[in-house]
């Protein structure tokens, strides 16, 4: 790869709920700042598939998702100063945004007061789309690139930039620590990277889920206790119980009932954003000073810092390795939670 080359293989949806076909895409030239990346692996998140199939609004096409990417520097620009050829990195779900805001300057980039650049299904400062990781080269500004640490494999690693860091940062704002009791619904691609997390930071960790069926997987990926949420004493037996709930789940839940799990001055934690709007009684903040919230990934500091400590404690996500063509059938089994917990594409067979 070099500068002159425009166009890199790709798989893309050329149409909202079409298939994603092999096709290419465009890649700028590399700028003074900018990294060339050869992608390795993409994880894939249900949010590809949200986008993909217009569930968030109304998408740009084709659009070639792929958020969660890792890869190996190919080539760096002559302003460069933090990358080099060889290097181990990673992007995540944006990058670039305005970095002259209030909350650019403090490192949330994630809420960038004039929108951050999305690695797919947006357009950048030249009015040009974005594509992201389901493709064989990106080039990302340096600022936007993470380094990946050793001691987490590519493969691993990819999940990290979003379902790590969708997890870490409310896990460390809310202070899940010792002596915070932590509950995780949802055993998913992002559950279990909360389950992983919440366990290193030291907190008692528990499961809900729809049922028992993955106890034995929670319990290993270091859960203390879970319970199916299909049972109707669970709800009255840890009433009151968890400082901080974190949801990732996609769809509508009952939350008057979640937030009754919660204790006094404690929080529900929305990480998982469902396409249909939501409903919730005052009366159940109200009553126990409670708060119910929403947290989106993390800042590029922020996430160095989980980088950094899932390579510290050994931490990478579980993941079922696919080949390029089975991206579609790896769509299908995501909706129906048929994957144990993320589907992550050698880009090699692109």
């Amino acid at each position: 790869m070099t500068t002159n080359v425009t166009t890199v293989p790709a798989y893309a949806a050329p149409a909202p709920d079409a298939p994603l076909e092999r096709t290419t895409v465009p890649r700028r030239a590399v700028g003074e700042h900018d990294v060339l990346i050869e992608i390795k692996y993409a994880g894939i998140c249900h949010s590809d598939i949200h986008q993909a199939r217009n569930g968030w609004g109304e998408g740009i096409f084709p659009m070639v998702p792929g958020h969660e990417i890792a890869g190996i520097v190919a080539e760096v620009g002559p302003g460069v100063t933090r990358f080099r050829a060889g290097d181990r990195v990673g992007v995540g779900c944006f990058v670039d945004s305005c970095r002259e805001c209030d909350h650019c300057r403090r490192g949330l980039e994630q809420y960038c007061e004039r929108g951050m650049t999305g690695t797919y299904n947006a357009l950048d400062k030249n009015g040009e789309p974005t594509y992201g990781g389901y493709s064989t080269h990106i080039v990302v500004d340096e600022n936007y690139t993470l380094r990946i640490p050793e001691g987490i494999g590519l493969d691993e690693a990819a999940p990290l930039l979003c379902a790590g860091i969708t997890l870490y940062s409310p896990l460390a704002h809310w202070g899940a620590g010792p002596g915070k009791k932590v509950a995780i619904v949802g055993l998913g691609g992002l559950g279990h990277m909360g389950v992983k997390i919440a366990h290193a930071l030291g907190a008692e960790v528990t499961v809900l889920s729809q049922s028992l069926r993955k106890r034995d997987d929670g319990l290993k990926l270091g859960a203390d206790h879970y319970h199916a949420t299909s049972d109707p004493k669970t709800f009255g037996e840890l009433a009151g119980t968890f400082d901080l709930v974190v949801s990732t789940v996609s769809a509508p839940l009952d939350f008057d009932a979640y937030l009754s799990l919660v204790k006094t001055d404690g929080a529900l934690v929305n990480v998982g954003a469902p396409e249909e709007p939501v409903k919730v009684s005052l009366f159940s903040l109200i009553g126990g000073r409670k708060t119910l919230a929403g947290s989106a990934i993390g800042g590029i500091a922020e996430t160095q810092q989980m980088l950094d400590f899932c390579a510290e404690h050994g931490l990478g996500a579980e993941i079922e390795l696919i080949r390029a063509d089975q991206i579609n059938e790896a769509y299908e089994r995501v909706v129906k939670s048929d994957v144990r917990y993320r589907f992550v594409i050698d880009t090699s067979t692109i």
